[in-house]
């Protein structure tokens, strides 16, 4: 059984987190996005796996290798320009010999029982293609499809208006050899690309049945913006199991589920509510609280006074002491100053809005943070107000209230003016 992960895309509406890194080795929960597909999937008896990369892909194939060290086959796909989702998949015809085989997107998070309705539907053999569906509120950012008898009836590359009673394609599919028929009929969409979706419905109005898949809503998550890293975070770490692999000192408290990894140290005063994971050789404390759906990468510091509440920080960066990050995301390699503050809540508790692409879009949540790219640096006393995003290499200096997106590779000083005057004495 083959599963195919398309995983080419470059990410901008994740940016900056994906300035140095392809969205799908974003770590959730400590392992990258494509690590939780493939693990998802290998538990359900899949063992080779083609992952079709292009932007940034020595990062995946480096990362991943052959797929020895996650127990699986692995080989590679390079989608030299990025011309859509059906031009990915043209890309296998002459790579993959299985008559069927599975495909997924490479930028959603999927249980484990999403993953079990797919190979089900791989496994029975009436059944010629299938694609995962789901029910969502937001649906405007997803295609469409509408199921008549219970069968596929068509399906559209994110319509101006969604119908009542459609559902959203999920982006998981089980196809046929003949799904490559359908992508040499389909044209350029009005966007430039090759879309899958318009390869689908070429198969059916040639005549194929198409089974839909329902999922249910807390088993699927689309990862196309940057809190949605945060929910997936979360529903990554309500599955996790309590291990102890590091040095945790008499005086901390640790509330299961908490994942210590080898190296890592948890020192006197610490307190860490779970769900949580601390990666490899970083070390947490002393006399700081860390709180439920945390996820602290490699060789992080997170020292005395600090609050780490639902937020994701990556390998190697410092967060020494007497600084709060809430409901925020935060790259790898980062030095805060002491004092570094994260708002993550308006003053009127209205949901908080981000630019996302050069376009103003409401988050739907109340609490969220700022989004911080790679090799950060802040002075003392710096505070980030929320729904900010801070480009990769900007260094800000003390003392700075950030109120607006910051690119990259930019410092940012406070400018102050100040006068001296002699004081009077007066002597007895």
């Amino acid at each position: 059984m083959r599963a195919v992960i398309l995983a080419a895309g470059e990410g901008a509406r994740l940016m900056p987190l994906t300035e140095h890194r392809p969205k799908h080795m974003i770590p959730i929960a400590g392992r990258p996005i494509i690590q939780h597909l493939i693990e998802t999937f290998r538990h359900h008896g899949v063992r080779r796996f083609t992952v079709v990369v292009g932007y940034l892909k020595e990062a995946i194939q480096t990362y991943l290798s052959d797929g020895s060290s996650l127990d699986v086959e692995i080989d590679y796909v390079n989608q030299a320009k990025a011309r859509g989702t059906a031009d990915a998949v043209a890309q296998l015809q002459d790579r993959i010999e299985e008559p069927r085989f599975i495909l997924c997107y490479g930028d959603i998070y999927a249980s484990r029982d999403a993953a079990a309705e797919l190979v089900r539907a791989y496994n029975d053999q009436s059944i010629q293609a299938a694609l995962a569906v789901v029910r969502v509120k937001d649906q405007d950012q997803y295609g469409q499809v509408t199921v008549e008898n219970g069968y596929v009836k068509a399906i559209v590359e994110k319509p101006k208006r969604f119908s009542s009673g459609s559902f959203a394609n999920a982006g998981i599919y089980l196809f046929e050899r003949i799904i490559f028929d359908g992508i040499r009929l389909t044209a350029r969409s009005p966007r430039g690309e090759l879309e899958l979706t318009d390869s689908i419905a070429n198969l059916i109005r040639s005549g194929v049945k198409i089974k839909p898949i329902t999922l249910n809503q807390k088993d699927w998550l689309d990862l196309g913006r940057p809190w949605d890293l945060l929910e997936a975070n979360e529903m990554a770490l309500q599955t996790l199991q309590s291990e102890r692999h590091g040095d945790v000192e008499s005086g901390a408290v640790l509330l299961d589920p908490v994942t210590v990894r080898p190296g890592a140290k948890i020192l006197s005063g610490a307190r860490i509510e779970g769900p949580a994971y601390i990666g490899e050789g970083s070390v947490v404390g002393p006399n700081c609280y860390i709180r439920p759906y945390t996820s602290i990468g490699k060789h992080a510091r997170v020292g005395n006074g600090c609050e780490i509440k639902n937020s994701i920080i990556m390998d190697h960066t410092k967060i020494p002491h007497q600084s709060y990050f809430g409901d925020s995301i935060v790259g790898e390699r980062c030095n805060f100053g002491a004092g570094t503050i994260t708002g993550n809540l308006r003053l009127d508790e209205k949901s908080i809005q981000m630019k996302i692409k050069n376009a103003t879009v409401d988050s739907g949540r109340r609490k969220l943070g700022a989004i911080i790219g790679d090799r950060v640096s802040t002075g003392i006393n710096v505070n980030f107000m929320p729904g900010v995003k801070i480009g990769s290499g900007t260094l800000i200096g003390p003392g700075i209230t950030v109120y607006s997106d910051l690119p990259s590779n930019v410092k940012v000083l406070l400018r102050q003016t100040t006068a001296m005057k002699r004081i009077k004495t007066h002597q007895a």
